[in-house]
Formats: structure tokens, C-alpha cells, sequence
């Protein structure tokens, strides 16, 4: 007899597959819950934060692990992160409303609303458009400028604006792909140009109010004054600690944004919906489809290999940068996401158009490897392939990578000549040297030994042991930073410093410590400050 209830095999087939799409509400918590700690435990990750969103529902909003290691306190939904370069998309989400509005046009000249923005080639001045601000291919190099701020400093918005026009570009215009945060900084500059609202009154008013981000901020004083506030966290000092809160106000529309995962679901739902949450219209599916179109073409990464088989399955067959946005596939689907990293945080947001699907993780330690595995093992069991044990996976490639740059320390070292001295006495190098774009920095000397000092930057503080010939390596008091330096003199003809360079000691040293892009020359003593 047949059975009434049985379904015909194609509506089955529909029925199993968005069962496999769209895991059960415990299903998800048991998966998620899973990995969270798996990751946690394998990257010594304090507490991280996860929420997913799938066809305008929230899922998930958890915190898992605690606020501060060594302290009871759990990590909530609600517990405040930076989510760093995550901002970027909220600075591009403002002026797509500025352009919905015709206050500004994507292609437009920065010129036309900032007359005095200039960079070091007059051309690339006259041609950069409000388009280029955010897409990666305006020549600077990689992270140039970011000593600026980054670690914090005292130069405010306006003057790094102004500083601009003495960095070099490391490429021609629009030729090539260069991560970049200063000009994200412009970017947050136009708003006031524009509307005559700074950049963190028109983000409040325009997007985190009308999506109910009550929790979303974009200053310090919010991380000295809440409660539930995750506590940064790095161990590149070779232990894990605690770090102080840093003012990174300046950094502003690059990656200033504090919040937590429960106010990023609604982000990340009003993305996924083209600009919409129930009434309430930020911007245009028109200015959504061109944030998440590709603006400048990214190399795809080869894998070694030995690289862990698990992410030749994953390779993606393009790669991209939108405005404000990262775009690829995984596995077939387009993603369109980001990450960011500052001192003991970094985040990540992938959002899968396709499956109407978005996830974010906050994290409270400095090692992206965490949500790296985090992010894939939930988009894996929304697609309802095979498991892949990413923890594992991540974990062995982080390994190889801070193998890879022990490695390249030790060769360095072994090709270092130790029978060598200085060519000046050592109170010789003692002075004051100026950077073009920087400013001032100080070499002290002291019963025999040198010090070096960065005016603009408190935590670039450090003693200089001699390396070889004429070259040192500052090592910061703060060993938190993980980015000693080596600080080269070339002398005149007559035995005086003519200049000083910079550069990373270790090939793991973050982008942002731009050191190669500075060129310090000697200055009076009592010269005005730079």
C-alpha cells in the first residue's frame, strides 16, 4: 500500500538539500560551539565572539571564552571589540549615501571637494578620484604612512592628511594592488568637506542609529567606560598578555570602529539585503552592487607544496577589491568579506550572497588562524560538504609560517659580521634626524650606549645594539610590538651622518611598521619640531 505522506522525489530531493543548507538552530550551536573552542584552545585565543545571519534571521550570537585571561568574566554578545579594518565598509557604506544623494560622484576628483588634498606626484594629485581612495591601487606601497598612527601617536586626522604629499609612491598610478589605510583616512575626511559632520557623527547618525547598533562606537572612551569590554590580548612577546586599550581615534574611517557580534548581525543583514532592513533604506541596491564589484584585481596566492590538502579544495578562481570590500569564491560561491587587525584584536566578515548567509567573528588575541577556521568550518557546513578539519589545517600553516620567519632571522644573523665597529665614536650618532612625512625622531647616548626615540610615537622607544659596520637594531622597550628594526647610517664624506634608514628585522613584522618607507636626515637640535 502506498504511503499518503510520502513526498514525490524531487520535492524530497528540495526538502534534503535545504536541510543540509540550513542546519537545525542546536545543530549550528553544537557545530559552532565545537570549533570555538577547538580554535580557542589550539591559537590560546581568550574569548572570541560569532554571529551568523541566514535569510534575514539571526542564528547565532554567542561569546565564548572570557574578557581578560586569568579573569572569570565571559565573553558576550554584547562584549565590546575593535574590529579594526572591518571599518572600511561603513566608510564606503557613507559615501555610497552621499553619492545616492548627489552630494559626491565615485568619480569624482578629491580636488574638487578638498582643494588642498595633495599627494607627491602632481598628476596622481589631480587624477585620484573618490573611487581610488578606496581600492588599493593609488601607488603608496604597502602600509605606507601607517607610523603615523599606528602604533598611536599624536598626529591628528587633518595633519596626516597634510603629510600625505611627502610619501613617495612605491608604484605608478593604478598599476598595481597595495594594501593601504591612509587614504581610507581621506576618505573619512571628505564626509566633513561634504556635509560638514565629522566622520563619526554622520556614521552614528546615518547607520548605526537607524539599525538599532546601540552598542557601535567610534571612540576610545567607549572601551574605558563600558563594562562588558573584551581585554586585547597578543603573545608576540613570547607570552600571552594583556594589553593596554590604545586611542586609535585617528585612524577614524580606516579602522576605528568598536562594537560587538549582536549589532554587527543587523550590519550584516542590511548587507545582504542590498541596503535595506525592513523600512528603513541606507543606500541603493545601485551603490550596493558597486561596493561589492570588483575595482582592482588581485593576485590569487599559489600554494606550496606542502601546503595543508585542505586548501587546494578551497583556492579561489578570482580575486578582488571592491569599495570597502574583499571579493572571492569559496568552493563556487561568491564571498564578499573582510578582515582586520589591531594590537590584540582582529576580526572577520564573510557574508555569501547566494545562500543569503553572514558570518562575523571578533576575537581578542592577535593571530587571525582562529577565525580563519572558524569562518570556513560554518560556511562548509552551510554548503553541507564533506568536514575538513580547519583547526588543524590553520593551525600547520601558522606554524610554517613563523618557521619560515625564524628561519629568514637566523639567516640573516648567520651572514651578520661580528668583527666589525662602528666608524664613528658612539656618541657621534647621537642627534636629532627628520623624516619628510613623519617628523622627528631622537638618538640619545648614554654611558656608551644609544637610544632611539620616535616623537610622534611613545612605544617606539628602544635600545640600539650595534649589528655590523653601520648599522644597529632597535630593539623596543615594548615587546609586545614584535618589530625590531635595523637602523642603517650612511656618512658624508667629511664622517658626518648623512642619512638614516629603516627596515623590518623579521619578515612577519606587520605591514603597518612602515619603516622602510622612512629617510632620516640630521637636523639642528634646536630646529622647530616636525
Amino acid at each position: 500500500m502506498l504511503n499518503r505522506f510520502r513526498l514525490p522525489a524531487a520535492l524530497l530531493i528540495e526538502v534534503l538539500l535545504a536541510s543540509a543548507l540550513c542546519p537545525a538552530q542546536d545543530y549550528v550551536d553544537r557545530v559552532v560551539d565545537k570549533v570555538v573552542e577547538r580554535a580557542r584552545q589550539e591559537f590560546d585565543v581568550p574569548g572570541i565572539a560569532v554571529a551568523i545571519v541566514k535569510d534575514g534571521n539571526v542564528v547565532l550570537a554567542k561569546g565564548y571564552g572570557v574578557r581578560r585571561q586569568g579573569e572569570a568574566a565571559p565573553v558576550t554578545a554584547q562584549s565590546l571589540f575593535r574590529i579594526a579594518s572591518n571599518t572600511k565598509a561603513f566608510t564606503a557604506a557613507a559615501l555610497a549615501m552621499l553619492v545616492d544623494e548627489r552630494k559626491i560622484r565615485w568619480d569624482d576628483p578629491v580636488t574638487q571637494h578638498m582643494p588642498a588634498f595633495q599627494l607627491y606626484d602632481a598628476y596622481v594629485t589631480r587624477e585620484m578620484t573618490i573611487r581610488d581612495l578606496l581600492t588599493h591601487r593609488s601607488g603608496l606601497g604597502l602600509g605606507a604612512g601607517d607610523l603615523m598612527f599606528f602604533p598611536p601617536g599624536d598626529l591628528g586626522r587633518d595633519e596626516i592628511v597634510k603629510r600625505l604629499r611627502f610619501i613617495k609612491p612605491a608604484t605608478s598610478f593604478r598599476s598595481a594592488y597595495a594594501y593601504d589605510n591612509l587614504l581610507y583616512i581621506v576618505a573619512g575626511q571628505l564626509i566633513p568637506a561634504v556635509t560638514g559632520k565629522s566622520w563619526d557623527d554622520f556614521v552614528k547618525d546615518r547607520i548605526f542609529t537607524p539599525l538599532g547598533m546601540t552598542n557601535t562606537f567610534t571612540g576610545v572612551a567607549a572601551l574605558k567606560q563600558a563594562k562588558d569590554v573584551a581585554t586585547p590580548h597578543n603573545a608576540l612577546s613570547g607570552k600571552l598578555e594583556a594589553l593596554p586599550q590604545e586611542d586609535m581615534d585617528t585612524s577614524a574611517a580606516a579602522g576605528a570602529i568598536i562594537t560587538c557580534v549582536a549589532d554587527l548581525a543587523k550590519w550584516m543583514t542590511v548587507q545582504l539585503n542590498g541596503g535595506t532592513v525592513g523600512k528603513t533604506r541606507l543606500f541603493s541596491a545601485a551603490q550596493s552592487k558597486e561596493m561589492w564589484s570588483a575595482q582592482t584585481i588581485l593576485p590569487i596566492e599559489e600554494l606550496s607544496k606542502d601546503s595543508p590538502a585542505a586548501f587546494a579544495a578551497i583556492q579561489p578562481n578570482f580575486h578582488a577589491y571592491g569599495l570597502g570590500w574583499d571579493l572571492s569564491d569559496y568552493r563556487g560561491k561568491r564571498v564578499v568579506g573582510h578582515t582586520g587587525m589591531l594590537s590584540g584584536y582582529v576580526s572577520r566578515t564573510a557574508l555569501i550572497p547566494e545562500l543569503k548567509l553572514g558570518i562575523v567573528i571578533l576575537t581578542n588575541q592577535e593571530v587571525t588562524a582562529a577565525h580563519a577556521a572558524i569562518a570556513a568550518t560554518v560556511i562548509d557546513r552551510y554548503l553541507g560538504v564533506p568536514d575538513a578539519d580547519w583547526v588543524a589545517a590553520y593551525s600547520a600553516r601558522l606554524k610554517k609560517q613563523r618557521a619560515e620567519g625564524e628561519e629568514a632571522v637566523k639567516k640573516a644573523a648567520g651572514q651578520r659580521n661580528p668583527n666589525t665597529r662602528p666608524a664613528l665614536p658612539v656618541a657621534s650618532y647621537a642627534g636629532r634626524y627628520r623624516d619628510a612625512w613623519y617628523g622627528d625622531m631622537r638618538i640619545e647616548e648614554h654611558g656608551g650606549r644609544l637610544s632611539l626615540y620616535f616623537t610622534h610615537t611613545p612605544d617606539l622607544a628602544g635600545d640600539l645594539e650595534h649589528w655590523q659596520y653601520d648599522t644597529f637594531v632597535a630593539r623596543w622597550k615594548n615587546r609586545t610590538l614584535d618589530a625590531d628594526a635595523y637602523v642603517t647610517f650612511t656618512l658624508k664624506p667629511d664622517g658626518g651622518v648623512d642619512e638614516v634608514r629603516m627596515a623590518a628585522v623579521s619578515p612577519l613584522t606587520d605591514f603597518s611598521f612602515d619603516f622602510q618607507d622612512l629617510l632620516f636626515r640630521p637636523v639642528a637640535i634646536d630646529a622647530p619640531p616636525k
